[in-house]
């Protein structure tokens, strides 16, 4: 699918990013492969590490129009990654978040109509469903500006779609790191938000599969959500430091207790398929007879029951002691 194509990573330095490239240039044969982003350390210090001849690193921003047009000529397929992603820091410069999640991603939606672009997936987040914080709501407004972007695109061939998922095992600011560097540090307790948390689990490089797959699935204007496992933020602990105390601290403001990937108010338009979910869009495309109970692979899918939602705290697949050390030893930990 890919081979003999250019695809551009808007914040391709990032943890997804760099896994995603890395994958794509172990798997196919791309004539050109785009780096987007706007620091240049990080994109220095990646070019030590991924430099095949089909590279290029692009200096930019998304919230330069401009920019992403000159950046998108003769681009294929387009992965937005890049996004504000820290909760403390977007409810403390709520202007800059939006600029970038939301006027950012209205960017992209545009400079890839007006470059021919094939496909286009944006990365979602949990958060974005029934948001209680200003980066959910920014990744909520995204998620709805890609999916209506559809619409703007008319009869031209260019798609898009979303994929949503939960925690990323391992990524930067997430809380196995958190651990791990607080009992390298002989630490006499481990910090606990809630002894009832919940959180969906899922590692990079099962992240990274599932983009791939939503391309070759995608008919334009879904959002995919994976079927992972759930994981107690107690029994991670308990596996990382058997012998450590916890200590409760509190949940932070603009956490959730659980995570939801599907919200019960979607449940109407939300397909079941084998290994994942796809929320249908709720607005009517200029193609009114795209079946997305039939996806692009030929896979079936069929409507939930009224009132479902897919919550890390009821998910009936719960990751044991020894599912929680082998996902760790898969990412590193």
């Amino acid at each position: 699918m890919f081979d003999g194509k250019s695809i551009l990573i808007t914040g391709g330095t990032g943890s997804f990013g760099q896994r995603f490239i890395k994958t794509l240039l172990e798997r196919y044969k791309p004539s050109r492969v785009i780096v987007y982003s706007r620091d240049e350390l990080k994109q220095y210090e990646m070019q030590q590490v991924l430099n095949a001849p089909c590279m290029r690193y692009f200096l930019g921003d998304v919230r330069d129009r401009q920019r992403l047009d000159l950046a998108m000529r003769d681009v294929d397929f387009v992965v937005h990654a890049a996004a504000l992603k820290q909760v403390p820091a977007a409810e403390y410069n709520p202007t800059e978040c939006i600029k970038t999640n939301i006027y950012g991603g209205e960017n992209v939606t545009q400079a890839c109509l007006a470059n021919g672009v094939q496909k286009v997936i944006a990365l979602s987040t949990d958060k974005a469903a029934n948001p209680v914080n200003l980066y959910g709501a920014t990744k909520l407004a995204s998620d709805k500006l890609f999916v209506a972007a559809n619409n703007m695109a008319g009869k031209r061939n260019t798609r898009y779609s979303v994929v949503r998922y939960g925690n990323v095992l391992g990524s930067r600011g997430s809380v196995v790191p958190f651990f791990q560097k607080l009992i390298g540090e002989n630490a006499e307790v481990l910090p606990i938000t809630d002894e009832k948390m919940t959180r969906f689990w899922i590692t990079l490089q099962q992240g990274v599969e599932f983009v791939l797959k939503s391309f070759a699935r995608m008919h334009g204007g879904e959002i995919f959500v994976p079927k992972i496992p759930s994981v107690r933020i107690t029994d991670l602990a308990k596996v990382m430091a058997p012998d450590l105390p916890h200590e409760v601290v509190g949940i932070r403001p603009g956490e959730k207790l659980h995570e939801i990937m599907c919200p019960q108010d979607d449940s109407h338009v939300t397909l079941e398929f084998d290994d994942h979910f796809v929320i249908k869009p709720a607005i009517k495309f200029y193609d009114e007879n795209l079946d997305y109970a039939t996806n692009r692979l030929g896979e079936k899918g069929k409507l939930v029951q009224q009132g479902f939602s897919y919550c890390s705290g009821t998910n009936p697949d719960f990751l044991d002691d020894a599912g929680i050390r082998e996902l760790n030893r898969r990412a590193g930990f």
